[in-house]
């Protein structure tokens, strides 16, 4: 069994590292080369800016979402109840800014609430959701919007997830995180892309057809990542759901272990929730598309519990038997440290094109194996009660950490 148990500890990742590598290469040969598609109508867009606490970024974000190079569009600021003077600050810049909306909650019930009510007030049928540290880059909606508008199948889009690419890039943290967005992040997505059903559109940057939204009856207010649990909805629901990579939004990322913590365990507690949720998919055979990436989230789970089991033989293999017991992992961590390089060495050639010195930072990129094996494998196992319990309140929203 133990011997079952390593061979999957070494060849899954190996095996998926090919999979995502593949799957890049073919949506890049069939989707990215050919160009972005032509605007044919230029409909309105709601952008919704949900924020908590963000007095020191709002402005920022306000200012750069004013240059957006599309004629069509408004900006509806929902303030979540926030407890420093963000309310004070997006007051004083409504005269500054015409397209700009705000609602003014006084009570703190969370993103997706937030969302909720901004959809609410919105007079558009896209919905482009923004997050109130990050901008989008000026010619995103022409990137987007015609996903929506395509007189051919744009009628099954959804929602369209853009590419977020990380601006504070000061520390090893933060540029760590940099290699991962390009290398991990929008990599999978291509690959899920071409496999039919993406796990997780990015809350950070997304659009979304109204309609969709009401159909699937909107977000899920109790789950900490609404970004995670509308996808499936979507998609259970039989709404494509895209991936744009010219679609930039600029963002800033945590440069602390604490934050990266908290951020992961948020991200870990959704994926958990989404297998608790969504397993009813397998009574249907029109939903299988969905299966490959549900199983594919229960098989990650699992390598991380395996591996963590492994490690702890081999320390206690270390300490009671010496160091040859270590031995003969050596040449498979190589193995595996060659293919992560391989991996990284592609998807930052895919992304290079939209983001001009991302592989300046690639050096740095050696060090998150290392990195994320050893996280991962804690945070799965400190959220598997998630497995077993639903939250029953609002998830409301602490304030993230935005970096140095």
């Amino acid at each position: 069994m133990l011997r079952l148990i390593e061979e999957f500890v070494f060849w899954y990742p190996a095996i998926m590292a090919v999979t995502w590598m593949v799957g890049a290469v073919i949506f890049y040969l069939c989707n990215e080369r050919k160009g972005a598609l032509p605007l044919y109508e230029t409909p309105l867009v709601s952008i919704l800016v949900p924020c908590f606490n963000e007095a020191d970024t709002i402005e920022k974000t306000l200012k750069e979402l004013s240059k957006i190079q599309y004629p069509n569009y408004e900006i509806i600021v929902i303030n979540d109840g926030s407890s420093d003077n963000t309310s004070e600050v997006v007051m004083g810049l409504l005269s500054k800014y015409d397209k700009v909306r705000f609602i003014d909650l006084k009570e703190n019930n969370g993103k997706a609430n937030a969302l909720y009510l901004g959809l609410l007030a919105s007079k558009g049928e896209i919905l482009m959701g923004v997050d109130s540290d990050a901008y989008l880059m000026p010619d995103a909606l022409n990137y987007i919007v015609p996903h929506f508008t395509n007189p051919y199948n744009g009628e099954r889009v959804g929602a369209v997830t853009g590419n977020p690419r990380v601006r504070n890039r000061s520390s090893l943290l933060a540029k760590l995180q940099l290699c991962e967005y390009a290398s991990i992040i929008s990599l999978i997505k291509r690959t899920q892309r071409i496999w039919g059903k993406v796990m997780t559109v990015s809350g950070v940057v997304v659009a979304f057809r109204k309609r969709a939204l009401l159909e699937c009856k909107l977000w899920d207010r109790d789950m900490i990542t609404e970004d995670i649990g509308v996808t499936w909805k979507l998609e259970k629901n039989f709404w494509d759901v895209r991936y744009e990579p010219r679609a930039l939004c600029m963002m800033l990322v945590p440069e602390s272990i604490k934050g990266l913590w908290a951020q992961r365990k948020r991200w870990t507690k959704g994926g958990m929730e989404i297998i608790r949720r969504h397993h009813d998919i397998f009574r249907s055979w029109e939903t299988r598309r969905l299966f490959v990436v549900y199983f594919e989230q229960i098989i990650s789970i699992t390598w991380a519990l395996c591996w963590l089991l492994m490690l702890i033989i081999l320390l206690i293999g270390l300490y009671t038997t010496g160091t040859w017991y270590a031995l003969p992992y050596i040449w498979k961590s190589l193995f595996l440290s060659t293919v992560c390089i391989i991996q990284f060495a592609v998807a930052m050639l895919l992304d290079s094109r939209y983001d001009k010195n991302l592989l300046k930072n690639a050096s740095v990129a050696i060090w998150y194996p290392f990195c994320y094996w050893y996280v991962n494998a804690l945070l799965v196992i400190s959220q598997l009660p998630s497995l077993f319990k639903r939250n029953k309140k609002l998830a409301t929203w602490d304030s993230p950490d935005r970096g140095l």
